[in-house]
């Protein structure tokens, strides 16, 4: 009776073991981590290159509008901080002075919500916007693999620099994030927004207004 027994729940067992099998050979492989994957962002070795299509001395000079809830330098701007910073792909450091405008540099990073709700907004203006200004990501104290991987996910691919220290907003006297300057062709700043997450309208509106240039939205 018991060997009857056996000789019945046998191939039960193997059945359950070969389906078990089968199902850890389908899953998929484990993600390698982000430093052994390659970056998703561009290089940063054509920052001091200009725009090709980029007008000398554009991007009329601003006033912060009362209760906007945004602030803009002086009339003439400001220059750049004179920082040095990695780049997220290695090479060379990058000047931050030394970065050709017409520029849109925008500070973010993976944690933070309104970032990566308008990063998809500044891939598609540094693809509509091609040759006339350049847009520049600065990810800010944040770790490596989250960069990465918002970047692989959300197809960012324009120049990424560093700053886990927070050295820009320190010299901008700004605390939050994200944080977008927009930069002229004479490396002047002309306008700084803090209002939250810019969507594609808002983008091509603030480029039109203080860099003089025209993006289609």
């Amino acid at each position: 009776m018991n060997r009857r027994l056996a000789l019945a729940v046998l191939p039960l067992l193997l059945a359950v073991t070969a389906c078990t099998s089968g199902t850890a050979d389908d899953e998929p492989a484990p993600r390698p981590a982000a430093a052994e994957r390659p970056s998703p962002f561009r290089d940063c070795a054509t920052l001091s290159t200009a725009p090709t299509a980029a007008t000398p001395g554009s991007g009329a000079s601003t006033s912060a509008t009362p209760g906007s809830g945004t602030s803009a330098p002086a009339a003439g701007g400001q220059a750049l901080p004179a920082l040095t910073l990695s780049c997220f792909t290695g090479g060379a450091p990058v000047a931050l002075g030394a970065v050709a405008g017409p520029a849109v540099i925008n500070v973010w990073a993976s944690w933070c919500p309104p970032c990566r709700k308008e990063l998809p907004a500044f891939q598609r203006l540094s693809e509509r916007a091609a040759g006339q200004l350049q847009v520049v990501g600065i990810n800010s104290r944040d770790s490596r693999s989250g960069a990465q991987s918002i970047g692989e996910d959300f197809g960012v691919r324009f120049p990424m620099l560093v700053d886990q220290g927070e050295a820009l907003q320190r010299e901008l006297r700004r605390n939050a994030i994200p944080l977008t300057l927009f930069v002229a062709a004479d490396g002047q700043i002309r306008h700084i927004d803090a209002t939250g997450a810019l969507d594609d309208a808002t983008l091509a509106t603030l480029v039109r207004q203080h860099l003089n240039l025209a993006v289609p939205a």
